[in-house]
C-alpha cells in the first residue's frame, strides 16, 4: 500500500465545483457564500465529498460537508448513487436513536447545479482513523494510543451498533428494502451477486469470489433472525471521534435491513483487512483491537443477542470487500494506473485471507 499508486477519486474540477456550489447556496440561503471550499485528500472512491464554510449573518451551521453522487462518466465504484436514500437514512437515525450522526441541512436531487444530486450536512470536528496510511500502522494516532484508550474506543463503537440495531423500528426503514425474493439476508446476498456481475461485465471473472459465494451457500445460517437496520459500512474508519468517543457516524450508502451480524462481521473483518496488510508489511499492527471474540461478547452484553454464524458473516464481509476491491482495480486499469494481470484474483488486496476463509483456515 505504501508504494502502489493511489487511485484517482474524482474526474471533476474542484474550482468549477466551488463556483457552482456558491451559486447554488445563494438559492437556499439568500446572501450566503460558500467559502474555503476544499476536496479532502481522503476523498473516497464512491460518493465525493466537498468541505466548505457558510458565510452568512445567521447560518444554520458554519462548517459543512457536501456528499455528491459520483460522476457516472468516471467508471464509478457502484452502479447507482441514491443521495435521497442516504439523506433519509441520516434523518431516520437522528430522529429515532441516540447514535450521533451529522445534522442534514439540504437535499438537492436536481443534477443541474453540480452535475449530480447531492446533500449538505454539518461538518463535525474530530478525528477519523485513517485508511491511508492505515490506522494500524505505526505513526497513526490510534496506533500511538494506550491499550486502555483503544479499548474505550472499541467499547464505544460496538455500543453504536447495539443502539442502532435496537432503537430503529425496522418497519420505518422500508425505503431501504433491497429487491428480490426471500428473507432480508437472501436479498442482501442476491444483491451482492448482482453487483459482482455488474463489476465483471465484459471483463475477467474472479474464480476466488465465485468460490466464496459457493462457500456462503454451504455455511448459510439455519435461522438468520429478524432483520434490523444495518449501517452497512460499519467500520471505525467511518466514525469521527472526539478523543476516543464517537461524535459522528458517516457513510450510510450501504444501509439496509439485514441480520445484526452483517454489521458485526463487517466491523470485525474490515479491521482485520487493515491489520493483515500491516503485518504483511513487517509491522505488528493492532492484533488486540476489535478482536472477533471480544466484539461478539461485548455486543451480547449490550443487546442480549448472542451473535451466531460468524464464520458465515466474516466470510461475507471479506467477499463483499473483495468485489469492491476488484471494481477499484478495474477502475485503475481503465484510467491506465495499473495493468490487469493474467490472474485477476491477485488484484484483490486480501485475496490470501479470503482464500483462507473459503478453505476454513483463516480463524485457526
Amino acid at each position: 500500500m505504501a508504494t502502489a499508486p493511489r487511485p484517482r477519486t474524482s474526474t471533476r474540477d474542484p474550482e468549477e465545483l466551488a463556483r457552482r456550489l456558491t451559486a447554488w447556496l445563494g438559492t437556499r440561503l439568500p446572501g450566503a457564500k460558500a467559502v474555503g471550499v476544499t476536496v479532502p485528500a481522503s476523498n473516497g472512491m464512491s460518493s465525493e465529498t466537498l468541505l466548505f464554510d457558510i458565510e452568512h449573518p445567521r447560518p444554520p451551521v458554519r462548517s459543512c460537508a457536501l456528499r455528491l453522487a459520483a460522476d457516472p462518466a468516471a467508471y464509478t465504484v457502484f452502479p447507482e448513487y441514491d443521495m435521497a436514500r442516504q439523506y433519509r437514512t441520516l434523518r431516520l437515525v437522528a430522529e429515532r436513536t441516540d447514535v450521533p450522526v451529522p445534522r442534514v441541512l439540504w437535499l438537492e436531487e436536481d443534477p443541474g447545479p453540480l452535475g449530480a444530486p447531492f446533500f449538505v450536512m454539518e461538518r463535525v470536528a474530530g478525528r477519523v482513523p485513517p485508511d491511508v496510511m492505515p490506522y494500524t500502522y505505526e505513526g497513526s494516532w490510534l496506533h500511538a494510543a494506550s491499550d486502555a484508550e483503544r479499548e474505550h474506543l472499541e467499547a464505544a463503537t460496538v455500543g453504536l451498533l447495539a443502539r442502532l440495531h435496537d432503537q430503529v423500528p425496522v418497519g420505518e426503514a422500508d425505503f431501504l428494502n433491497l429487491p428480490g425474493d426471500g428473507d432480508a439476508l437472501r436479498r442482501h446476498v442476491t444483491n451482492q451477486r448482482a453487483y459482482y456481475h455488474w463489476v465483471i461485465d465484459g471483463l475477467a471473472r474472479s474464480p476466488l469470489i465465485e468460490a466464496a459465494f459457493d462457500r456462503l451457500e454451504e455455511l448459510w445460517p439455519r435461522e438468520p433472525g429478524e432483520p434490523v437496520l444495518t449501517w452497512g459500512d460499519a467500520r471505525i474508519g467511518n466514525v469521527v471521534y472526539d478523543g476516543f468517543d464517537p461524535v459522528a457516524v458517516l457513510d450510510w450508502e450501504m444501509a439496509a435491513p439485514a441480520p445484526r451480524e452483517v454489521d458485526l462481521g463487517w466491523t470485525v473483518y474490515l479491521h482485520r483487512f487493515f491489520h493483515d496488510l500491516t503485518v504483511a508489511s513487517g509491522q505488528r499492527g493492532l492484533p488486540d483491537l476489535l478482536r472477533r471474540d471480544r466484539v461478539e461478547a461485548r455486543y451480547a452484553r449490550l443487546t442480549g443477542h448472542t451473535p451466531r454464524d460468524m464464520d458465515f458473516y466474516t466470510l461475507y464481509a471479506a467477499l463483499r470487500h473483495a468485489i469492491v476491491m476488484l471494481r477499484v482495480a478495474y477502475r485503475q486499469a481503465y484510467f491506465g494506473e495499473v495493468a490487469v494481470p493474467a490472474r485477476p484474483d491477485t488484484l484483490i488486496l486480501h485475496h490470501g485471507s479470503l482464500r483462507a476463509m473459503v478453505q476454513g483456515s483463516y480463524w485457526d
